[in-house]
């Protein structure tokens, strides 16, 4: 019998990416650094190695809990290149904001809000910016993601890299820390427990995951970008909506009492990333948030079945929180105040660590694992 991964790299993996080897590689990181934690304290800090294969990681210096992230956007700036005679420079500020906004999501999963973020815009040749549109659209979305985050673009590096990026081409990452506030711990999951309350926040659309499997789709269709979907819109437009940004959310969240066990960022892997969380826990999820048309699209286009689709996109999920028994409604207003839809989507039970959806998928503990194999 075929297991979900297996079932999930039919079509991802004939994309280019494959979770298996990528986690395998991860994981090696991740025990390489536990083995230099203790050089924190020759500066005066000490590592949080819990938070070792969370997405952010976490450390204490000068009485405050700090964190720190670096995070890249993968290959949906190629998308905007593709589709930039049709649509104009402006795409460039959409992935510019969506780069962000995958640095500072991962951030804000382990209750730390960004003070700072970096950019890494690197080119393959000095011609891209013979437009200089491009750069100004960049550098505008990138800046209106950062004041959405309500953090300081510190600086970056922007290297042109012939022979390594191709000449056309722009790769997009940075880095942030951020600090947990004063009086609260640092969000890792200790507290989960049997009886929380599961909420899934709305994505926006394809956000930052799943932008290979898009350009494969976009090849495969007669008008590629230019393909209308149901609502009018092209295809190329709506794999470009701006990913939703979720540290208002989580600040809010923060201060108002309610009682946060965990937080997922739902990007690579999908659906999976409901049990990143190392604890033997069920995660049964009973109702399931409406998908975004571009993501519905892209599913009934490769074909894909519904382990196939949860397993790599995020299917109109962007972050779930995990709160105390009876909390979730009270998240949902929260998240509905700083203008996102919400859903009390599920719960947490006692029971072997896997994921439970209501349209038959279920993933098991192998399916997903990124914490590291050995201790410091």
């Amino acid at each position: 019998m075929s297991s979900p991964t297996d079932h999930h790299a039919s079509a991802y993996r004939s994309a280019g990416v494959d979770y298996r080897a990528l986690d395998a590689g991860k994981r090696e990181a991740l025990n390489a650094a536990l083995t230099t934690s203790s050089l924190l304290t020759l500066r005066g800090g000490r590592a949080l190695d819990d938070s070792r294969g969370e997405t952010a990681f976490v450390f204490e210096l000068a009485g405050r809990t700090l964190a720190f992230v670096l995070e890249g956007l993968g290959t949906k700036s190629m998308i905007a290149r593709q589709v930039e005679d049709s649509l104009g420079c402006a795409v460039y500020g959409h992935v510019g904001y969506d780069t962000v906004a995958a640095i500072v999501n991962d951030l804000c999963c382990v209750g730390a809000l960004p003070l700072v973020v970096s950019a890494y815009f690197v080119i393959g040749s000095s011609d891209w910016h013979v437009h200089p549109e491009r750069q100004t659209a960049l550098v505008r979305g990138w800046q209106e993601a950062c004041d959405c985050a309500g953090a300081t673009w510190g600086g970056g590096e922007s290297p042109s890299l012939p022979g390594l990026v191709a000449p056309d081409e722009i790769e997009l990452a940075g880095s942030a820390v951020g600090v947990v506030p004063t009086g609260h711990s640092p969000i890792l999951g200790v507290d989960l427990a049997s009886g929380d309350e599961i909420v899934f926040v709305a994505s926006t659309g394809l956000h930052a995951n799943g932008a290979s499997l898009a350009r494969k789709i976009a090849l495969e269709l007669p008008d590629r970008y230019a393909t209308v979907l149901p609502s009018g819109r092209t295809f190329g437009e709506a794999l470009l909506d701006r990913s939703a940004i979720y540290v208002p959310l989580v600040s809010a969240l923060i201060t108002s009492g309610i009682d946060i066990h965990y937080l997922s960022h739902i990007t690579g892997h999908g659906f999976q990333k409901l049990m990143r969380a190392r604890q033997a826990l069920t995660y049964n999820i009973t109702e399931l948030p409406p998908v975004p048309e571009v993501l519905s699209f892209m599913v009934q286009h490769a074909e894909m079945s519904p382990t196939e689709a949860y397993s790599t996109f995020n299917m109109g999920c962007g972050f779930a929180i995990y709160c105390k028994a009876g909390q979730g409604p009270e998240v949902v207003r929260v998240a509905r105040d700083v203008g996102l839809d919400a859903i009390v989507a599920g719960f947490v039970d006692a029971g072997p660590r896997r994921v439970i959806l209501p349209n038959d998928v279920t993933f098991e503990n192998g399916d997903m694992d990124l914490a590291p194999r050995q201790a410091a």
